[in-house]
């Protein structure tokens, strides 16, 4: 049952990167054809929950100067946060802009929740989706129209639980970075919070050099014109223009998200082990080949496929020769054949798409099916990461227009329970942006060493059958 608390908002403040000693002209960088598909994805929200026993005030007056004044400092290093995304008309390739204007907003907000309602949110059990959405940040993300546009590219919101704690949300736009620069951000600003003074940063620096990315197979070209043909469509229309116009993250309705609630399952080392058990087992049983790649992604990825397949089938007339998708990102710089730093600062990340005739995923060998179809996957990407990625683009439009199929955010390997401001680990960190994506999210455990955490929103009556069918598939397990 949601809790109807209201959310103050206190101060509205902008942050800029610090003056340089001459005011440079504005600067363009360009965006690399790994840049471009996410132009096609709405931005990045996640919540990170802190514990803070203290009242607002003394948070207003002894802890959030110390966020804004790191933040200020962190944005020095990492300033294309700051910088604009500018979509100007065609011919006119897109790109980030950069001026001695560049900001990043601030939301500083107080829930008027009750105590002990800060605790509820970061437990796992489900919650409503709708209490969610209040923490995340503006942030305008307008794209159609003939004229040139210029987006914001981060927002940050802080809200306050009076005596238990506080969130940090954040609302990114992915055009501007993968999952490991945005950790690389967060992770200077909360070390720069806890220490202004921390030297050993300069060893972090980011790198821009656009050149990094050599593109070998005119991909570049390709996503342009993807690009441009969805721009001609969209503003196509002033009524279309007029509403996009309005689009903001955080700004959903509550009665968008009516009767949805938000889980969390932890698997841990034991799940993980027992799981390939069965596989193994189930393989050796039944005298099939055991999958080429039983890491703990793919493990974990098989079991929450397979059981969200079950759980729709339940309740919906799916068709068991219909083809069941399971799409994810894959990262680049350990799979490109030359060298890209790994603090570049900007994407550097491949498409996976695993596809399987769902009656198989039904079956009684399922997990086996599934772990085959990711592992293979992986196996393919790792051994060329551009094979049809002329397709990317237009791979996700098919993916996105189905109704079976889940999209896998986040990577374990992001150990994002390692951000310490100053008031140590998070308590909870959800993933809002998988709400409207039949999605889920995968980060690394909190309390468990190796264990992964999956983030899950489903409608309430969904989530129940699909809480069901995960225990009964726990239960098969050695």
């Amino acid at each position: 049952m949601a809790i109807h608390s209201t959310i103050k908002v206190l101060e509205h403040c902008k942050i800029s990167p610090p003056p340089t000693t001459s005011s440079p002209p504005t600067t363009s960088i360009p965006l690399t054809f790994f840049d471009l598909p996410w132009l096609f994805f709405s931005p990045n929200q996640s919540l990170f929950f802190y514990e803070y026993h203290h009242p607002t005030s003394h948070f207003l007056s002894k802890s959030l100067p110390t966020l804004k004044h790191s933040l200020f400092l962190t944005l020095q290093l990492f300033f294309p946060f700051s910088a604009n995304l500018s979509l100007p008309p065609k011919p006119h390739k897109p790109h980030f802009t950069c001026s001695q204007n560049d900001h990043v907003s601030i939301t500083v907000a107080e829930s008027s929740a009750a105590d002990g309602e800060f605790s509820r949110l970061t437990q796992y059990q489900p919650r409503s989706v709708s209490e969610f959405h209040p923490l995340v940040p503006q942030l305008k993300t307008s794209v159609s129209g003939h004229d040139q546009r210029d987006l914001p590219l981060l927002s940050v919101q802080v809200t306050i639980f009076s005596g238990s704690g506080f969130c940090l949300g954040f609302a990114y736009h992915h055009v501007a970075a993968d999952g490991r620069t945005f950790d690389n951000f967060i992770k200077t600003w909360s070390s720069l919070c806890r220490d202004s003074d921390n030297s050993l940063l300069i060893k972090k620096l980011p790198t821009f050099d656009r050149t990094a990315i050599v593109d070998r197979y005119g991909l570049e070209e390709i996503f342009l014109k993807k690009w441009f043909q969805r721009n001609c469509k969209s503003s196509s229309s002033d009524e279309e223009e007029e509403e996009e116009e309005k689009l903001t993250i955080g700004s959903e309705t509550e009665a968008e998200f009516s009767g949805m609630v938000r889980a969390t399952f932890v698997f841990d080392l034991t799940h993980m082990d027992r799981i390939k058990k069965w596989i193994v087992t189930q393989c050796l049983t039944k005298n099939k080949a055991v999958p080429v790649h039983l890491s703990p992604y793919v493990l974990t990825c098989s079991f929450v496929w397979v059981c969200l397949v079950r759980t729709f089938f339940q309740n919906e007339n799916y068709f068991g020769e219909c083809p069941s998708f399971l799409g994810f990102n894959a990262g680049g710089i350990n799979r490109l054949d030359y060298r890209v730093p790994a603090s570049y600062f900007g994407n550097c990340v491949g498409f996976g798409r695993s596809v399987v005739v769902m009656e198989e995923l039904l079956g009684e060998v399922g997990m086996v099916v599934a772990a085959n179809a990711i592992g293979n996957t992986i196996k393919r990407l790792d051994k060329a990461l551009f094979d049809g990625a002329e397709k990317w683009v237009s791979d996700w439009e098919v993916f996105f227009g189905s109704d079976n199929h889940v999209m896998v955010s986040g990577s374990p390997k992001v150990d994002l329970y390692k951000t310490d401001f100053g008031w140590g680990r998070p308590k909870k960190i959800e993933e809002i942006s998988i709400d409207k994506k039949r999605g889920i999210s995968l980060i690394g455990s909190r309390d468990f060493e190796g264990g992964i955490e999956v983030g899950l929103a489903l409608p309430k009556v969904h989530m129940d059958a699909f809480i069901s069918v995960f225990n009964q598939g726990l239960k098969i397990l050695p």
